[in-house]
């Protein structure tokens, strides 16, 4: 007796947009535009076809592996990021630590330079990446982007700055940490 061969179904993935919100593609680049700015982001997978019709982005593969249906989980995941950067805009908020050394922390010409941290005399830079805006706030610092990731990137590079590995943490606590991730309080 032959085993029959089932036939895989396509599988399809809608997002719609809100009001205020448009789509457009170029190849594998889609570029989600609102209020707040644009977001843009390259889809790379190749048995995915994206597709836009009447204000929704359809994502659509020809197998139902259990790999294409997370693959489309993960699209839709980051679409909807996207949709949230480009109304809202993603907000990581740090928080400067200085127990010991007065800290200062500036941003200027894109780049976020610390001074005095754990008295040291030459200043720790980092050049920040394009796309995030940083402002610091007395003893916040925030991170502002319509991309999740460049925010989300900009602020471990910033608390990174600060690290001082072999110290125990419980003891040298100066720095600058991650308090909250785009409205999520870490405790």
């Amino acid at each position: 007796m032959k085993k029959q061969k089932t036939g895989k179904t396509k599988l399809n993935a809608e997002i719609s947009l809100p009001s205020g919100v448009t789509a457009s593609l170029s190849g594998q680049s889609l570029a989600i535009t609102g209020p707040k700015g644009e977001s843009k982001r390259k889809i790379r997978q190749h048995n995915v076809k994206i597709m836009l019709e009447n204000s929704k982005v359809i994502f659509e593969t020809e197998k139902s592996t259990k790999r294409d249906k997370k693959l489309l989980g993960s699209l839709k995941a980051h679409v909807n990021n996207m949709i949230k950067g480009s109304i809202h805009q993603h907000n990581y908020t740090l928080k400067i630590c200085a127990g010991h050394f007065p800290m200062t922390v500036a941003v200027a010409d894109n780049n976020l330079t610390i001074k005095n941290f754990l008295g040291e005399k030459v200043p720790r830079v980092l050049q920040l990446k394009e796309g995030a805006a940083v402002k610091v706030d007395g003893q916040l610092i925030h991170v502002i982007s319509t991309s999740k990731e460049t925010a989300g990137q900009v602020a471990a590079d910033i608390e990174q700055l600060t690290r001082r590995p072999g110290f125990d943490s419980r003891v040298f606590q100066d720095g600058i940490y991650i308090i909250n991730k785009d409205g999520k309080e870490l405790k």
